[in-house]
């Protein structure tokens, strides 16, 4: 796939800020919900989505001074580390203290990133080619797209208005209408418009949604209501003022401060034991993203920067974005998948996306936009996203003989395991189905590689 931008490209000012705006679109909303997520398992936590966005922002420029400016990928809050955070907050003496151990579990698992780091960079990286060559991480980057189809789909079909029953078929057209946009930007699109697809994507289909919850008001109509604009009302509930498009994030460390003399060695061994584990887990889906990436920009980002350098700028991301937001942070499939289907893979579309990041979480009127663009407009956007992940993967797979029983052997175990769902529970430590099926290739792969050629 020849780039319309490379990693060092520089695109004209004006083209780099809309590019950067479109990469900010592509991961915004997963990175806001998950502080959705644990306030809605964790009474009294209050975490605040725009602190995770900022957390994100500094988390990424972190990533690209590691990785001296070579890897094009955004990072942002990991839903890995959910169930790590809910315990974190779960075992705590008060909600303070829960804000606390957010920092401290992503210091553990940073750490974790930062141990594997050291020993990378004494003993290389050789071992990890031969132990996954591209018939195991090939079929692991597409289960990583096929895994999210769910998510896609799922949003495609609902509306964003609380206590509204929008019409799932209405749904599913206004997240077509996006996916039709988007396609159409992408595939006959001239200069520009072409490399921002999911902008004009996303801005049609928030558009469509609005005629039609337009005139679902106007008739009473409740099923094709699709778009909730309660977050722009709640903007002037108490009247305009500074707070309406000015508003300082509640930053984790902030309301950390009243629980650290409330830490005692049994909780840090909590934290601990719900953070480390997972570390190693999101270590394999690390592996493969960046497995990923490297095949759409055309250069092994293991041998350069080198695997110990993506590590240590995930690890130390993810401190920093705790800090701030209380989410650990993560190469985002989303970002990966922005630069696939645009070609652009400058990195200082990822340096502007991750400053507009820090500067957007101030600006409340844009946080409440991203918040009222329906379920379905993005699930349309992220039928492309996810799907040009998994498109990424099988073009691995592509450069493998699948005439050998050896190599169909591995393919089969990493797909059926992962597209079926393959999960496995020890305590709070779940091993997600990606790391399972990558697990479980990579013993496949073993077990086979001594067979000799049909």
């Amino acid at each position: 796939m020849k780039l319309v931008y490379n990693v060092n490209d520089k695109p004209k000012l004006g083209q780099l800020i809309v590019f950067a705006i479109q990469q900010l679109l592509s991961i915004m909303t997963a990175t806001l919900v998950v502080p959705v997520i644990i306030n809605g398992a964790i009474d009294g936590a209050n975490m605040s989505s725009a602190a995770a966005l900022l957390g994100a922002g500094l988390g990424t420029l972190v990533y690209v001074a590691f990785t001296k400016a070579k890897s094009p990928v955004f990072l942002g809050s990991s839903f890995a580390f959910i169930n790590s955070m809910i315990a974190a907050f779960a075992g705590a003496a008060s909600i303070s203290l829960g804000f606390v151990g957010l920092i401290i579990g992503a210091i553990f698992a940073g750490l974790v990133y930062v141990v594997i780091a050291i020993l990378v960079k004494l003993v290389g990286v050789n071992w990890l080619n031969k132990i996954m060559p591209p018939v195991v991480i090939g079929p692991t980057v597409a289960i990583i797209g096929m895994s999210l189809a769910g998510n896609a789909v799922g949003d495609l079909s609902k509306g964003s208005i609380e206590g509204v029953a929008t019409s799932p078929l209405i749904a599913v057209l206004c997240g077509l209408v996006t996916l039709i946009i988007t396609i159409i930007c992408s595939t006959y699109g001239k200069k520009t418009l072409k490399l921002i697809p999911f902008i004009m994507g996303i801005l049609g289909g928030y558009a469509f949604s609005g005629i039609l919850t337009i005139i679902g008001y106007a008739a009473n109509i409740d099923a094709i209501k699709v778009l909730n604009v309660a977050p722009f009302l709640a903007l002037v509930e108490n009247g305009v003022n500074l707070n309406t498009f000015l508003a300082v994030p509640d930053f984790t460390f902030m309301n950390a401060l009243t629980g650290v003399g409330e830490i005692n060695a049994a909780y840090i061994g909590t934290v601990a034991v719900a953070y480390i584990p997972v570390a190693f887990v999101v270590f394999a889906e690390h592996i493969a993203d960046h497995k990923n990436i490297s095949s759409i920009i055309e250069a092994d980002l293991l041998e350069e920067p080198g695997l110990h350098r993506t590590l240590l700028g995930d690890g130390v991301g993810s401190m920093v974005g705790a800090f701030f937001g209380g989410c650990p942070n993560t190469t985002y499939g989303e970002s990966v998948g922005c630069v696939a289907i645009t070609r652009n893979a400058s990195i200082r579309t990822i340096i502007t996306a991750a400053i507009l990041a820090i500067l957007i979480a101030f600006v409340s009127p844009f946080i409440a936009f991203v918040n009222t663009i329906p379920s379905c407009v993005m699930g349309g956007v992220c039928m492309a996203l996810y799907g040009f992940i998994a498109v990424s993967g099988l073009k691995m797979v592509q450069k493998v003989d699948l005439n050998q029983n050896k190599n169909l052997f591995v393919v089969s175990v990493i797909l059926i395991s992962g597209i079926g769902g393959l999960t496995l529970t020890f305590g709070q430590i779940t091993i997600t189905s990606i790391a399972c099926a990558l697990i479980l290739g990579i013993i496949t792969n073993l077990i086979v590689s001594k067979a000799k050629e049909e």
